[in-house]
């Protein structure tokens, strides 16, 4: 039975929104990461030293005189600031979240500790947006926080399905599925970081043929400098300018993280058809899958259309949210 407290009720309606939002800022990251306009504004939290955008011809005056080596771009600077506003309406529910929880301890499906640890994830989430303004999208802090969006929207999915749906009596007990779904979504979240990797070097147009890449399947690659974590935007381990061969290295390496991810979850789909309480999730999986990879080739082919490479990512977060709600219907054997 769920809790009656005026706590719980407000517990289980903000886990359902926060996964929502969740979606939405991964999808609204991934927009702004689109359009380089994550350094739309310069500082952090606010936007040239206020909490919105200048836009009077004063206003941006004298945002121009604080900030002499950086042109404004209002429509960028926009963009960046309602991702802010949303990520920053998304901390607040998870703090609300982590609250009620604890007040509903013994009534929430779930520990309190998750709550917590969710809290400490969107503070770590928050340092990366400033790291990531102020480290100029250093390659290695917008992936993490790419990966961190992935996993607040994870856990908070985990929680919605815990408290919405009706995984008591659809049940299936198999520890053998359960560790095959959790291997999938540590493929998936390596595959999302291959994604965001290749996004954040600009390396998505290294070659843009398909499948082979510069008309060979095996092109000349640098995988030294391509996968170097510390490096800046651009450069080379030595403060060089990164080369083709090293973003091509990303883009391969990406390529074939996909079709490893397709292969996994692929099966892993096949073999959930035969439960039939996951039959439904199953197909979807099978959907989302077919659709993720066609978006793949299609922003290939088709030379990286906005729309598509957003819907990329938005896919991305649907095959995260079937995984995680596939994983909370499923329990080990018990013996």
């Amino acid at each position: 039975m769920y809790g009656n407290s005026k706590s719980f009720k407000w517990f289980r309606a903000l886990v359902l929104i926060g996964a929502i939002l969740a979606l939405g800022v991964v999808v609204l990251g991934a927009y702004v990461r689109l359009t380089d306009a994550g350094l739309g504004c310069p500082d952090w939290p606010g936007c040239y030293g206020t909490l919105t955008v200048p836009q009077s011809e004063a206003a941006i005056a004298s945002a121009q005189s604080a900030y002499p080596s950086n042109m404004i771009v209002v429509g960028k600077a926009w963009r960046e600031m309602i991702h802010r506003y949303f990520a920053g309406t998304l901390g607040l529910i998870v703090l609300a979240i982590f609250v009620l929880g604890w007040k509903a301890k013994r009534e929430i499906k779930c520990s309190p500790w998750t709550p917590s640890f969710l809290l400490v994830l969107i503070a770590f989430q928050a340092m990366l947006g400033m790291w990531t303004v102020t480290m100029l999208l250093k390659p290695a802090i917008v992936s993490s926080h790419l990966l961190g969006g992935m996993s607040t929207l994870a856990i908070l999915t985990w929680l919605a399905h815990r408290h919405w749906g009706h995984y008591s009596a659809t049940i299936v007990t198999s520890t053998r599925l359960r560790v095959a779904i959790r291997i999938g979504l540590l493929v998936l979240f390596m595959q999302i970081f291959l994604g965001g990797w290749t996004s954040t070097n600009y390396a998505a147009l290294a070659c843009t043929d398909f499948p082979t890449c510069h008309g060979v399947f095996m092109p000349e690659m640098d995988f030294k400098d391509a996968f170097h974590m510390v490096r800046d935007l651009g450069q080379s381990a030595n403060g060089g300018a990164l080369t083709l061969a090293s973003i091509t290295a990303i883009q391969w390496t990406h390529r074939l993280g996909a079709l490893i991810t397709f292969i996994y979850l692929g099966l892993l789909a096949l073999n959930i058809l035969k439960y039939w309480q996951l039959k439904r999730l199953g197909v979807i999986l099978l959907i989302a899958l077919c659709a993720q990879v066609s978006l793949g080739i299609a922003n290939l082919l088709l030379h990286l259309p906005l729309v598509l490479a957003v819907a990329h990512n938005f896919t991305a977060g649907l095959l995260v949210i079937i995984l995680v709600t596939m994983n909370s219907k499923i329990t080990g054997s018990k013996k």
